[in-house]
C-alpha cells in the first residue's frame, strides 16, 4: 500500500511544471530591472512575470535592481514605514487570479501586491535578488533602506552577474 503511495508522489512529482520544464535546465536567466515605478511601471511591474515564465521553463532566474530601478525597493516614503513602492504596487485581480491558476495555490495566498510576488519568487522558487549598490549610493538609499529580501552587490560582482548569462532581458 505504501508503496503504491509512494510511486504516485514520485509520478506527481516529475510530472509538474517545473520539473517537465527542460527547456532552460541549468541555465541561467538575468532580467536587469533598470526602470523607475515613477517612470515606467509597466516595466518593473513586468519583471516577476518574467521571472516567473522563465521558472517555469526550467532557468535559474537572476533579478538585479539597477540604475532607478533601485528606487522600487527604498522602504519608507514621506511617512516613513516598511513598505517600498513595489509593495504599494497593487497585483491586479485578473492577474492574482491567473497565477493562482498557474502556481496551483488558493487565491488567498497568492501575493496581493508585486513586493510580495518578488519576495514569493526568492523565498519559493530561488530566485536570486541584487541591487547595484553604487546606485543606491546616487540615490541615496542606505542598506538598511532597502527591501531585505534584496542582497546589495558592486560593481565587480555586477560584472560577474553580466559575463555569462545564457538570456539578458532589461526592463
Amino acid at each position: 500500500m505504501w508503496k503504491k503511495s509512494v510511486l504516485t508522489l514520485v509520478i506527481l512529482c516529475l510530472f509538474s511544471p517545473l520539473a517537465l520544464a527542460t527547456e532552460g535546465a541549468g541555465k541561467t536567466f538575468l532580467i536587469h530591472a533598470k526602470t523607475s515605478l515613477k517612470i515606467d511601471d509597466a516595466q518593473i511591474c513586468a519583471v516577476p512575470n518574467v521571472a516567473w515564465t522563465a521558472l517555469q521553463k526550467g532557468y535559474e532566474v537572476t533579478i538585479l535592481f539597477d540604475a532607478s530601478g533601485v528606487t522600487a525597493l527604498k522602504k519608507g516614503g514621506l511617512f516613513g514605514g516598511d513598505r517600498s513602492p513595489l509593495d504599494k504596487a497593487a497585483l491586479p485581480e485578473r492577474e492574482r487570479t491567473s497565477l493562482s491558476e498557474q502556481i496551483r495555490i488558493p487565491l488567498a495566498e497568492v501575493p496581493h501586491d508585486y513586493g510580495e510576488y518578488v519576495r514569493l519568487l526568492k523565498e519559493k522558487y530561488g530566485v536570486k535578488l541584487f541591487a547595484n549598490r553604487t546606485m543606491m549610493l546616487l540615490y541615496k538609499i542606505g542598506e538598511d533602506q532597502i527591501e531585505p529580501a534584496v542582497t546589495p552587490i558592486g560593481l565587480q560582482e555586477m560584472v560577474t552577474l553580466f559575463e555569462n548569462p545564457d538570456v539578458y532581458v532589461a526592463y
